[in-house]
């Protein structure tokens, strides 16, 4: 073994090239998904209502109403709606893009910085064959539901509530349900690899309970506003929680090989 080889990280060893452009891009792309809460920043100052937004009592769907006036009984009036509705749709792509392009393998060892390859302890591909167990399902569950819900807050950009179509509210409950369970998904992947496996996990726990109590209260709260946000804000959290899990992990790789090589280049002009 070259001393270069050896400065690799152990985590290098695992299938498949953790360090892949591809997959950095993909992380970047899980990142992206906090633009949204600038733009919803953005958008509730420029409410026009009667009455100031309340993220309390407010709908998150009321900030991307087109027309302004009385709908579901809430005074509604959003100038900046296509701003709200475009962060849905680049949130949606962020999360569709980033499970196409993080396999189900990465997910698998994207978490385990220094942990050697052992045969048969990672879900991965040895001697060409697949090998799929625990693992592997778990991430291309994970990979499915980000990928549902990502479509999902895209319906929901493209179809605004007011658009007096079925589909903004089956948007809404894609987004919910299966951003929710993702990161549970996801969450109990990397409990064993990174602290922020369980913090992933509890994202996906908060929005699934409130997602609960919303379908059992039929959203008849006090602060609905509140719930809904306890739905739909852990989700994009914990998203980009996993795609600084990553971004990180492929930038580690990235930078002990380049040492690596500077490293091998220096001993060889030393000879």
């Amino acid at each position: 073994m070259t001393a270069g080889t050896a400065e690799l990280s152990a985590g290098a060893l695992y299938y498949p090239d953790v360090a892949a452009t591809r997959f950095y891009v993909g992380a970047l792309a899980k990142l992206s998904v906090l633009q949204y809460f600038v733009a919803e920043a953005a958008v509730i100052g420029a409410w026009a209502g009667a009455e100031p937004y309340s993220r309390r009592t407010g709908y998150i769907s009321d900030l991307g109403a087109v027309a302004c006036g009385e709908f579901s009984g809430r005074d509604v009036c959003s100038p900046a709606h296509l701003l709200m509705n475009a962060s849905f749709v680049v949130q949606g792509l962020g999360m569709m893009v980033g499970a196409l392009l993080l396999g189900s393998a990465l997910l698998c060892c994207a978490a385990r910085t220094g942990v050697p390859l052992r045969r048969g302890r990672v879900p991965g591909r040895a001697h060409g064959r697949a090998r799929w167990g625990a693992g592997v399902v778990a991430a291309v569950a994970a990979r499915l539901l980000t990928g549902t819900a990502g479509a999902g807050t895209v319906i929901v950009g493209l179809v605004p509530e007011d658009a007096g179509s079925a589909w903004h509210v089956a948007g809404a409950l894609m987004y919910f349900a299966a951003g929710a369970l993702a990161l549970l998904v996801l969450g109990w992947l990397w409990l064993r690899q990174t602290p922020l496996g369980w913090f992933i996990l509890g994202c996906g726990v908060v929005s699934l309970a409130a997602l609960i109590a919303g379908g059992l209260t039929d959203m008849h709260v006090p602060e609905p506003g509140t719930l809904e946000r306890l739905m739909g804000y852990p989700i994009t959290v914990g998203v980009a929680a996993a795609g600084l899990v990553i971004a990180q992990r492929v930038q580690h790789e990235r930078t002990v090989r380049k040492l690596a090589r500077a490293r091998a280049k220096a001993q060889a002009q030393a000879r």
